[in-house]
Order: C-alpha cells, then sequence, then structure tokens
C-alpha cells in the first residue's frame, strides 16, 4: 500500500521525535552513581593506598633532585600530573574515610609504566655500551604505546558503560581494536555519552602520537637501510662469510668480485659482506637486489678504522677480509695510505683473520708485509707489459689463467679461431699432492720433465711445476734434475681441476674391473680434452710409460721412398742433466762475447752479471741481471741530449743492433724499476737485449735515475705521445714495441669510462701515422679496449661486439676476451688482475705463480717464462704435441701454449675493399700468408659467418675488373653508371690523399730534425691479421709458420756446480765459462 507524500512526511517527523525522546530518556537514565563510586575493598584499598604513598614520596623527591629552577615545568610534565592522579586521592581517603570508594583510573598507570619501561632500557644499553640500539627503542616505544592506548580505551569504556549498556570487558577490548584498526564493524558501540567522549579523546590522541611515532620509525630505518644494519652474530657463528673494505664501491668491482669469488663451488654457501663508507651507489642498489646477490650480499655502511663497524661485520668471526685500494683516485699514494690503515685496523681487531690487500705503490707494500696475501698493482702491471715486449700477448696469457671461466665461450662462433681460443681460455692452475694424483702418480720416482711429457701426452695436462714438502718455495720447471717424490704438491694447466675430471670419475666407476683393451677401454669414455690428447701423432704407445725406442718416433715413410724424417728423440725416465742445455729448438744459444759494440764503434761496453746495487724501494726481490760494469753518467742516460761522454741527440745516431722498446709514462714512478728488471734479466742473451727509452713528461728524479743507471742501454727523454717531434726523437721508426703506461692524472674523470679518452685518441694517432708499430696500451676501464686500433664501419668489429654481448647473457666472465686487442695483447686492464687476489682465497699459491711467470720473484731452481717462433724449417715436427716432446728431450724446457697470428681481410668499406683487391687480381690468387701453399686462416667455416671471406674477396675481384675495364667500356655504360664510379674514384683519390697528407707531415717533421725520410718510407702496414692466445693446446695441435710458443725454461743456473757464494762484483768471472741463456 502507497502512502502519501503528506503522510510520508508526517511518519519521518514522527521517528525523529521518538528519537529525541529516547536520547533525552537515556541521559537521563544514567547512573552516575556507578561512574563516580566502586566497591573496593578494604584490603585492596590498603595495597593501593600503600603504593600509592611509595610512588607519591618517590615523585616527590626525584622532582626534589631533578630541579633546576623552574617549578612549573616540573608540575605540568605530563608524568607528574598523572601521579598525582593516581596517588593523592588515595592518601586523601585516609584523612576522610566517606570517600574510600570514590572510582580513581588506576589503568592511568600503564603510561607511567611505559616512561619507567623506556628508561630501563636506556639504562641497560648504557650499561652494556650498546650504541646501536634506536631502532629497537623507537620499535619498542611505538608498541608500547599501542598497547596502552588499547589498554586505557578497553579499561575507560568498560568503566562508562556500567552506568549505560554495561559492556563487558572483552567487547570493550574488541571495539577498541577494531576503531583503532579503522575497521568500525558498528556491532559494538557505546552507548552513552560519556563513553562517546572519551572515544573521541583516544581518537585525537591517536592522530597525534602515532604519526610522530611513525615518522621517527621510518626514518630511524631508512638511516638503517644506507648503513646496511649488522650481521647478527648467531649468523656469523653458523655461517661463513667473508668481508670486502672499498672505499668506494663501483657495479664493475662488484660484479668482478662476485663472478670470481662465486666461481668456485665451495664457496657457494659463503655470504659477502661489504663495508665501505659512502652510501650505496644506485646501480650498485640495482644489482644487489637481483635474487642471485640479495640472499648473498650485505652491504654495510661504515668504517674499517671504527671498530664499532668492525663489529657490525663480525670481522672477528670472518673466513677472510679483501681490502681494496681505489685506482681511480687522483692521488694514488693516498689512496695506499687509507688501504695501510684499513690493513692495521683489521689486524689489530681481528688478528686472526687472513688479509688479503691490494696496494697500488710499491714503495708502500712493505707496511703491509704482515698481510697473508698481497697483490701490488704497479708491479704486476709493469712487469707484465715488459713480457708482452719480449713473449707477445703476455698480459692476455696471464689474464686468462686467473679468470675463472668454463671454457664454453665462443663454441657457438662460426668461426674457428673463436671456437679454439674460447676453448683453451677455460684452462686455469691447480694443483695436487703427487701420491693423491691418477695423473701423475704413476710418474714418482721419474724425472720432472717425463712426467710433464707424458702426463700431457695421456691426460692433456700441463704440469709447470713442483713443491716440495720440506720447501715452502714453488719451483716452475726444475728440470730434469728433479725426481718426482710421492709427497710433491703438483702445479698442473687444465680444462678442470683433477678431482672433476670425467676421466678420473671412469676410473672409479671400472675399479676392481679387469681391463680388457689397456689402460683405455676406449676413447668414447674419456672427457673432451683427454680425448683430443689420446689422438695425438707423437707416436708414442699410451699404454706403457717405459721410454719408447726411436722406432715408435719415427713417422712413416715419405711419397713411398725409404727417406724419413728427422725424427725426435725420447724424453727419458732419469735423464743426463750434464748433457741438456737450456737452448732455442734448432739455434745455437753459445754466449756472444762480454762486451758489446755499437755498429759504428763508438765504444766498448762491458757487461757483468750481478743483482742492481741500487733499489727505488723497499721490498724489491732481488734478481741477477745483466749490468753497466761501471755506472753510467745521469747525462749519458738522457737520449735527446749530448754530454761530454758522447754527443749523440737522437736514437739514430746511437745505431742501435735491435729494435728500440719506447715507454710513454707521465712520471719515473718506482714501478718503472719492474720494467727494466725483466728485460735485463741475466737468463736474456746480451746479443737479444733490446734498447729502452722512458718517453716522459715529467723529469725523473735523481733517485730513480741512481735505481737505472748500471743497466745496458736504458734512456729517457723529457716528452709526450701527443708531440710527433719527441716520438721521433726517442726512436720510434726504429722501435719494435712502445707501451703506452696509463696515467695518474687522467685515471679519474667527471664521467665514468671518461677516464681513458686521451690515452685512446692518442694511441688511434700513432695508430695512423705508424701502422707497423706495435703498440701496447694500459687503460682505466676494461670496457674501453673496443676504442683501440678503431676502424669507422668496420663490420667485424661488429660482429665481435655482437658475440660479446651473447657471451656477456650467457654468463662469461670473459666477455671481453674476443676484443682482436685484447686478444693479441695490444691492450690491458690492470683490474682485469683484481681476480688474481680474489681467487688467491681457493688458490693460495696464485700470486706465487703469477709473480714468478712474470719474473717478479726469482726462486734458486725455478724457471721463468720466454718465447720461440716457429720458423719454417721448424715446421717438420708437424703438432704441438711432437714439439712437446721435442722440447723436453733436447732442452727440458716445458711449453704451456701458443701465440698464433692470422692473415684475415677486415672489410670496412667498398672502396677499401676495392682498394685491396687490386692486388689479389693482379697475383690472379688470394693472398696467403708466409707459410708456403697453405691457404690463409681467418674464418674457418665459410658457409656459416655473415661476412665470409672467400664470398668477400670474389666481390673484390669483381669490382677490381670492372674498374680496370671501364676505360673500355666507357662508350656503352650509361651516364648514370659513369658517374657512381667517378664518385668512387673521388672518394678513393680522397682516402689515399689523407694517407699521403699523413706521410707528409711525418717527412716534414723529419727533415726539419735532421733525420732520414727512408725509414719512414720502408713502413708497411701489416694490421690485416689477427693473433690471439691458445693456452694448453692439444697435442694434435698442428704448428704453423709465425707461431710462438710460450717456453717455461729451467733455471740456467741449476746448471752449474755448486760452489761457495760471492759477491755480485765477481759474478762476471764465475760466469764467463758457463753458457747464456
Amino acid at each position: 500500500m502507497m502512502l502519501s507524500p503528506s503522510l510520508a512526511s508526517q511518519t519521518h517527523i514522527r521517528k525523529i521525535t521518538d528519537c529525541q525522546r529516547n536520547g533525552s530518556a537515556q541521559d537521563s537514565d544514567i547512573n552516575w552513581e556507578l561512574i563516580f563510586w566502586v566497591d573496593r575493598k578494604l584490603p585492596v584499598w590498603a595495597i593501593q593506598v600503600i603504593v600509592a604513598i611509595i610512588s607519591f614520596l618517590e615523585t616527590m623527591l626525584l622532582m626534589y633532585l631533578s630541579y633546576k629552577g623552574n617549578i612549573w615545568e616540573q608540575i605540568f610534565h605530563v608524568s607528574f600530573l598523572l601521579e598525582m592522579i593516581n596517588t593523592v586521592p588515595f592518601i586523601i581517603t585516609i584523612f576522610w574515610p566517606p570517600i574510600r570508594n570514590i572510582f580513581i583510573p588506576v589503568f592511568l598507570n600503564c603510561w607511567l609504566a611505559k616512561c619507567a619501561l623506556e628508561n630501563m632500557i636506556n639504562d641497560v644499553h648504557r650499561a652494556i655500551q650498546r650504541t646501536n640500539s634506536a631502532m629497537f627503542n623507537q620499535v619498542l616505544i611505538l608498541i608500547c604505546t599501542l598497547l596502552c592506548l588499547v589498554f586505557t580505551g578497553t579499561c575507560g569504556i568498560q568503566h562508562l558503560e556500567r552506568a549505560g549498556k554495561n559492556l563487558s570487558l572483552f567487547n570493550a577490548f574488541y571495539f577498541c581494536i577494531v576503531t583503532f584498526s579503522t575497521v568500525g564493524f558498528g556491532d559494538v558501540t557505546p552507548r552513552i555519552w560519556p563513553s562517546q567522549l572519551l572515544v573521541v579523546i583516544m581518537i585525537c590522541v591517536a592522530l597525534v602520537v602515532l604519526p610522530l611515532q611513525f615518522e621517527e620509525l621510518i626514518y630511524l630505518w631508512m638511516e638503517r637501510q644506507k648503513s646496511g644494519g649488522n650481521y647478527s652474530r648467531h649468523r656469523a657463528q653458523t655461517e661463513k662469510h667473508v668481508v670486502l673494505c672499498v672505499s668506494a664501491l663501483k657495479m664493475d668491482l662488484l660484479m668482478d668480485f662476485l663472478n670470481e669469488f662465486y666461481a668456485h663451488p665451495r664457496l657457494q654457501d659463503y655470504y659477502v659482506v661489504i663495508l665501505c663508507p659512502s652510501e650505496m651507489d644506485l646501480q650498485v642498489g640495482r644489482v644487489l637486489q637481483i635474487p642471485l646477490w640479495s640472499q648473498r650480499v650485505i652491504y654495510l655502511q661504515g668504517s674499517v678504522l671504527k671498530d664499532q663497524d668492525l663489529m657490525r661485520a663480525k670481522m672477528d668471526d670472518a673466513e677472510a677480509c679483501f681490502i681494496l685500494s681505489s685506482r681511480n683516485d687522483a692521488d694514488r699514494m693516498a689512496a695506499d695510505h687509507q688501504t695501510i690503515l684499513r690493513a692495521w685496523a683489521v689486524k689489530d681487531f681481528a688478528p686472526n683473520c687472513p688479509l688479503y690487500v691490494q696496494i697500488l705503490k710499491p714503495e708502500n707494500k712493505f707496511h703491509v708485509k704482515f698481510a697473508d696475501h698481497v697483490v701490488c698493482e704497479e708491479e704486476f702491471k709493469y712487469a707484465m707489459l715488459a713480457l708482452n715486449c719480449v713473449c707477445p700477448a703476455t698480459s692476455t696469457l696471464v689474464t686468462l689463467l686467473v679468470h675463472t671461466s668454463r671454457g664454453q665461450e665462443g663454441q657457438q662462433s662460426p668461426e674457428q679461431w673463436q671456437r679454439t681460443y674460447g676453448c683453451c681460455s677455460g684452462n686455469e692452475v691447480y694443483h695436487i699432492r703427487l701420491c693423491d694424483s691418477k695423473f701423475f702418480g704413476e710418474y714418482e720416482g721419474k724425472s720432472f720433465t717425463y712426467a710433464s711429457f707424458h702426463a700431457h701426452k695421456k691426460y692433456g695436462v700441463c704440469l709447470i711445476g713442483i713443491k716440495r714438502e720440506e720447501n715452502k718455495s714453488i719451483l716452475l720447471n726444475p728440470g730434469p734434475r728433479h725426481i718426482m717424490a710421492a709427497t710433491n704438491t703438483c702445479y698442473y694447466i687444465n680444462i678442470t681441476k683433477e678431482e672433476n675430471s670425467a676421466f678420473i670419475f671412469n676410473q672409479e666407476e671400472r675399479k676392481g674391473r679387469p681391463a680388457a683393451g689397456g689402460f683405455y677401454d676406449g676413447p668414447s669414455q674419456l672427457p673432451v680434452h683427454s680425448i683430443l690428447a689420446s689422438m695425438g701423432t707423437v707416436a708414442i704407445d699410451l699404454q706403457s710409460t717405459s721410454p719408447p725406442d726411436l722406432s715408435k718416433l719415427a713417422p712413416p715413410t715419405v711419397n713411398g721412398t725409404g727417406s724419413r724424417r728427422p725424427s725426435i728423440a725420447p724424453v727419458l725416465e732419469i735423464a743426463d742433466s750434464s748433457s741438456i742445455l737450456p737452448c732455442d729448438l734448432l739455434g745455437d744459444q753459445s754466449e756472444d762475447e762480454a762486451s758489446y759494440a755499437d755498429d759504428k764503434g763508438h765504444r766498448l761496453t762491458e757487461y757483468v752479471k750481478g743483482y742492481p746495487p741500487n733499489s727505488p724501494y723497499i721490498g724489491s726481490s732481488p734478481t741477477l741481471c745483466h749490468l753497466l760494469a761501471d755506472k753510467a753518467s745521469f747525462c749519458c742516460l738522457r737520449l735527446d741530449q749530448g754530454c761530454g761522454h758522447n754527443s749523440f741527440e737522437d736514437a739514430k745516431a746511437y745505431g742501435f743492433k735491435n729494435k728500440l722498446i719506447i715507454v710513454s709514462a707521465e712520471t719515473a714512478g718506482n714501478g718503472l724499476y719492474n720494467f727494466i728488471v725483466p728485460l735485463r734479466a741475466y737468463y736474456r742473451p746480451r746479443r737479444e737485449l733490446n734498447p729502452i727509452v722512458l718517453l716522459l713528461d715529467n723529469p725523473p728524479e735523481n733517485h730513480f735515475l741512481e735505481a737505472i743507471c748500471c743497466f745496458p742501454m736504458v734512456y729517457y727523454m723529457a716528452g709526450a705521445i701527443d708531440n710527433l717531434d719527441s716520438l721521433l726523437q726517442c726512436g720510434i721508426l726504429y722501435a719494435d714495441n712502445l707501451v703506452v703506461v696509463d696515467k695518474e692524472s687522467t685515471m679519474s674523470a667527471e664521467e665514468d669510462y671518461m677516464a681513458d679518452a686521451k690515452t685512446i685518441v692518442n694511441v688511434q694517432t700513432m695508430f695512423r701515422l705508424f701502422p707497423s708499430l706495435s703498440i701496447i696500451t694500459e687503460l682505466t676501464h676494461p670496457s674501453n679496449m673496443r676504442f683501440m686500433q678503431f676502424r669507422a664501419k668496420d663490420c667485424y668489429s661488429l660482429a665481435l661486439s655482437k658475440l660479446e654481448k651473447k657471451e656477456r647473457d650467457r654468463g662469461s666472465n670473459l666477455a671481453f676476451m674476443f676484443r682482436l686487442p685484447f686478444a693479441a695483447g695490444r691492450v690491458f686492464s690492470i683490474s682485469m688482475l683484481d681476480t688474481l687476489l680474489y681467487q688467491s682465497f681457493v688458490k693460495d699459491y696464485m700470486i706465487l705463480i703469477a709473480r714468478l711467470l712474470l719474473g717478479l720473484d726469482t726462486t734458486p731452481g725455478s724457471g721463468y717464462l720466454c718465447a720461440m717462433k716457429i720458423s719454417e724449417g721448424d715446421l717438420w715436427i708437424r703438432t704441438y704435441g711432437r714439439l712437446f716432446q721435442k722440447l723436453c728431450s733436447s732442452s727440458a724446457e716445458v711449453p704451456i701454449g701458443i701465440y698464433r697470428t692470422e692473415y684475415h681481410i677486415f672489410s670496412t668499406s667498398e672502396v677499401e675493399l676495392a682498394g685491396a683487391s687490386v692486388s689479389v687480381d693482379d697475383q690472379g690468387e688470394e693472398p696467403r700468408g708466409e707459410k708456403g701453399g697453405e691457404e690463409c686462416r681467418g674464418v674457418a667455416d665459410h658457409s656459416d659467418h655473415p661476412m665470409p671471406r672467400k664470398k668477400s674477396m670474389q666481390w673484390a675481384r669483381r669490382l677490381s675488373k670492372r674498374s680496370t675495364r671501364w676505360h673500355a667500356a666507357q662508350a656503352t655504360q650509361p651516364a648514370r653508371d659513369h658517374d657512381h664510379r667517378m664518385a668512387q674514384q673521388r672518394l678513393s683519390f680522397y682516402r689515399r690523399s689523407e694517407r699521403e697528407e699523413l706521410s707528409e707531415l711525418v717527412r716534414n717533421r723529419m727533415k726539419h730534425l735532421g733525420l732520414p725520410i727512408s725509414e719512414y718510407d720502408e713502413l708497411k702496414d701489416q694490421q690485416n691479421t689477427l693473433s690471439y692466445v691458445l693456452i694448453n693446446p692439444s697435442p694434435d695441435t698442428r704448428l704453423e709458420i709465425n707461431d710462438i710458443v710460450y717456453l717455461i725454461r729451467p733455471d740456467p743456473l741449476a746448471y752449474v756446480p755448486d760452489e761457495p757464494r760471492v759477491q755480485s762484483s765477481s759474478l762476471r768471472e764465475r760466469f764467463e765459462s758457463s753458457t747464456d741463456t
């Protein structure tokens, strides 16, 4: 039934009137006596009075003691008012008994209890000297505030509702929780206005108090996130962790450390705690949020010099501490001083924690001698750059050895050289005791050389050194005199360590079963590397470890005739070391005369062997070197200025027999001494010593000249590489290698990766002016190596860039390895050796082995790294395995790798291809290398490569033929073809003019300096090559002409009869009758 509008309005008004009447009735129905009076029993009253008196007296005493002249501030303090409200009424009831049952809000004491709890926590933290409890205190205050609000609301509403609906205590608690959580179901509500007023007051208090405390808590939480919090003591005692201490953490440094550290399987359960004084970088923060690292890496902001921060990192429980220097600082000496203080602080706080320290300057190294492992950056850098000049790509060889790799890089590439190079890059140095080894155990009691050769032939591993149990020194290639003992520790190069070898697993599975087919059941049961090792052409029976006879070494007859190729002598189990002298493969190694005269006979210089009398810094390892009998005067060390002893003013006037090595550096730092020593070591023949010219931006100090004046053919000159006159005067036309050292003043830049800009541009200029010069460059950032020897529109470089991105996506730690300058050893960054320090945590011998290879340390009886070039007359050896046998049997040398150079056509633009194809068409065949009729290497799989070399050459040949027939076909060609060819010729002429302009610039400067320009005319462009390093290749690897073999040659002093120790001045007489190597 529908009501009329007037009737509906009247009904609504009537309901409102009834509600108002009920409300007024509820107001009149409030029983105020239940609010103001309670039923308090006498014992309860007595207890409350006693507590009130004690609290009142305590409050008055504290008020008196804390009085500071302002009584009103203390009276109106919240805690004082609450104490008065809860104590004074009880005291009054003693004297006025009728009001003993009056209601007193005792539940407000919860706020006093909250304040007392806060004071107690602060006192406890102060007593235990805990300073990092602000976050805990704030969380405790917030929780107590919430509890007090809920408790006060619950008790107040329950008491007031006694005069109304009489809510239970649980319903009042339920109402408070629903209200403060802003849910508000509405099923339980206060019914009278006093309780409703209390709810309003409580909500207002919560809106004021809680936001302030939440703000404080959030601020502390954000600060805690910046500082990183703590690494708990419980975790430190139950988990393993290492601490990384740095001045400033960059993403590249972090990723290098994490990738290398976690590359080892047994370190997967370790945690990394980073202690850094600066705030976390945004890029680092994004990296640490990746799930792979977020559960393993903990970032703490703090200083190593503060014990509180070391305690936060639980340094005393750490497995190791890595202290890295900030190499990009403008003041590297100051960076070293900070590193030294950090090392001292860690040693003082946690003396039992192993220390791994990176230092920049060699003169600061002795301050951290106490550290378990120390890597001096400048020592390694200069020694590596020096060996690059005599053993090409030594920097690449060492870098690949100290990086952890799976050997899978480049396996998806269509080019054979990338697949082979990538596979060999997976070789690393491992160690095992001889008595525990399946690889070397059978060679106990046999010579080191015999064990090294047969282990490589049978298993594909290269034994490079040993360590005796009674001696802590590692010996690289101790030679045939050393007899392998069961307690020896063997150091070898292989794809994987012996414990993880599939060959060892197969042997364990076959243990107890008779071997029907000899030592191996078949090659299918071996890993790939062992299969390659067992397929060699070295004709020695794999089933026998006895010395083979010559008939097995002899190759088969050639063309059905009875003639045989030269055979290779066997490697004897116990060699007669008196008949073995270190020598080149087929060359005469007899020493030249003890005096040296230049071509023009200007002077006669006498050389001696001895230890350098002056070291520029403390802690340099003594090395026996070629020295001058009489120190050179400081004036004679200046290359571009004559003096009273000679009148030479440029490199041409000296008439050096050998090519120069030029080093361009900003200053003559003490580390530069380590560049000279390896090049003047006693084991390098005098006739092969290269003159060294130091091209310095700033003149050297006298103490440095005092250190180098005893070395022969070492000169310096003031100049810079961006000055053409300086380059010509220091003899760049007669140089074989130019080493460009990274300048300290340019190592830091406002924009990341721009620190190398000046170096790269200067090197590019020299690359254009002197295309045949071998330039070895040090860069600050490895990623900038893609700009070295830059060619615009270089399609091959673009293809390598794509390959690098693919390898990086696959998780490779060596994605940059396929860049041509790095593969050829033409570019180097010291940051690539950071992994040497990280790897020493698992392989504590790696730093010592690297120092021995680079010549930084010399141990009696330990060999040294050198190189040997394969000539056309050496190709009869055919394979690397036969070369291994030849070297071991004749000179006791152990090869460890090959530096291979291949001829390659780098197509950059159509015009360059057209220009290159002219010589191809004239010859009627493709260009070939120096190795006779063999086809040029460079692209192995022509069908799969995106730019097959064969197709490119065919296209270039067709283009050149068209250009040669252009005049004959000019009358019949359309006009547009004529214009197109004219444009091509004009562009080609422009490019030739640019090259001629550069040549003319050099010739003019040479004329101005009085230098013969014919020397520059003889320079040839030899840029169409690519080079790479093969570490421990398989025995079946074919040798190619111009291959350079890395050798570890035994110590020549090991073959000299033992004599009493003599001073360095008499060493020359000791070696007059010995053979120099």
